[in-house]
């Protein structure tokens, strides 16, 4: 009765957690879309707790509790502008579950193997699924638990480093040690040894060399990744995190975790291999850490910045019929969404045709300027993407780039050994005038020079995002 339970439990969570999927493709339909996903996995945790196998009640309650108050204070505290260093903090969380859980499972096989029969069949949960296994069946447990100790190793640390280079805290330029790729094919040749080796004779040390070289693996695969591909990364590591709950799952005997795993990971693979796609990036290359490259000297770019005040912007503005907004992580570092949204609104209110150009890779996670303007109530049908706008630039008035740079870089069609040769950028230098809302004159989070910054009809405007949209608001009208 149990299990028949659990069983139908899961179907439903199972069910719950595709429509949350398909839910998060629209803005319209996200929120109702997290709701699924709410009610999925709180039925997923109570179908556990009561299934069979169920114990250690009071410390099971005790650590979902403990969770469950993390999560909220987490939540509270973390800006939008955290959210791409958050959720790859949480994905290495996944990653070193599985990489726990495989151990345990491990464990369990050795001590379960030297019990005798009429202690096998007095056991229960996960215990008692292994006593039931033949030689074949442990053969195969072994390969799932191994597979999934290292997906979920080379999460955890690939994950710590895109947390730190999210954050600031490691440098977001590509580095990798002497012997580069060549060090990740050893630590791979070896892991494959080990797994024969663990195959055959079911003994720690195996597992715990092959741990040791996921671990490095993680490590040097995404340390050789450039702060241009981050966004990439995030996805990919999402994509990692669910391939290792599904193997996991396999060990566990856990429909529920492989079908979640399963979504995670075939959901995050598609997504990485469509920011490639829109970055022109060759997606083994970056999932390899940063195989080929541009190796020439980048294009010199002359000419000078030339800033402008508010003023000037208000003039323009008001002179125009058709303006752009390109936003990018500046405006969430700053978190100017509301008075862009402000803006829009006074814009619009004049009979102005006002429009948002969103790059797939803008910021640092995927859909995280989507995210902020649908938190400031900029309605959905302005909010378009790349493909659908960028043939607009030349019969555009106004356009006003803020806190993004190499999604607006001209370099990318202009300069071939650009670091972002060939990546398809919002063309905006086509249109009558630009205005760039920046800190100052830095190159921005990859390090790339843009041309589009000394163009004759880009002005620059100075200052910190919120506060140079807001000077603009009383001018506006």
């Amino acid at each position: 009765m149990e299990f028949g339970f659990t069983t139908a439990a899961y179907v439903v969570a199972a069910v719950l957690f595709i429509l949350s999927l398909g839910g998060l493709s629209g803005q319209e339909s996200a929120k109702r879309a997290v709701w699924y996903g709410i009610v999925g996995m709180a039925l997923a945790v109570v179908a556990t707790l009561i299934g069979p196998g169920s114990g250690l009640w009071w410390l099971s309650i005790i650590l979902i509790a403990g969770g469950g108050a993390i999560g909220y204070v987490v939540a509270k505290r973390v800006q939008m502008t955290e959210m791409p260093q958050l959720v790859a903090a949480m994905h290495s969380l996944v990653g070193l579950a599985a990489v726990f859980v495989g151990f345990i499972a491990h464990i369990e096989m050795a001590r379960v193997s030297g019990m005798d029969q009429e202690t096998k069949d007095a056991l229960k949960g996960f215990a008692k699924l292994i006593a039931k296994k033949e030689a074949v069946e442990l053969n195969i447990l072994r390969v799932e638990l191994f597979l999934g100790i290292f997906i979920g190793a080379v999460t955890f640390t690939g994950s710590v480093i895109a947390y730190g280079k999210l954050a600031g805290k490691v440098t977001s330029a590509a580095k990798k040690l002497p012997g580069g790729h060549i060090l990740n094919a050893a630590a791979a040749i070896i892991s494959v040894i080990c797994l024969i080796w663990y195959f055959s004779t079911g003994g720690f040390f195996p597992l715990f060399v092959m741990t040791l070289m996921a671990l490095f693996i993680g490590y040097h695969l995404i340390m050789g990744i450039g702060g241009a591909d981050m966004p990439v990364v995030v996805s990919m590591l999402n994509s990692y995190s669910g391939w290792a709950a599904a193997a996991i799952g396999f060990s566990l005997g856990n429909d529920l975790l492989i079908v979640v795993g399963a979504l995670v990971g075939s959901s995050g693979a598609i997504l990485s291999y469509i920011m490639c796609k829109a970055m022109n990036r060759s997606f083994v290359s970056v999932i390899l850490g940063g195989f080929g490259g541009t190796t020439g000297p980048a294009m010199e770019v002359e000419g000078e910045q030339i800033a402008i005040d508010a003023d000037g912007v208000a003039t323009a503005l008001k002179e125009a019929d058709s303006v752009i907004i390109i936003p990018g992580y500046g405006m969430a570092v700053a978190q100017a969404q509301q008075s862009v949204s402000e803006l829009t609104r006074k814009l619009r209110s004049q009979g102005k045709e006002v429009r948002f150009a969103i790059h797939p890779v803008a910021g640092r996670l995927p859909g995280h300027m989507n995210v902020l303007l649908a938190e400031a109530k900029v309605p959905y049908d302005i909010v378009l993407e790349m493909e659908e706008i960028n043939d607009d630039f030349p019969s555009t008035d106004v356009v006003i780039v803020i806190g993004s740079n190499d999604i607006v870089n001209p370099a990318a069609q202009e300069d071939p050994n650009s670091p972002i040769a060939g990546m398809p950028v919002l063309e905006c230098w086509k249109a009558k005038q630009v205005f760039v809302s920046k800190r100052g004159q830095g190159t921005g989070y990859s390090g790339i020079e843009n041309p589009l910054f000394y163009k004759e009809n880009t002005r620059m405007f100075y200052g910190d995002a919120k506060a140079s949209i807001d000077s603009l608001l009383p001018l506006i009208g």
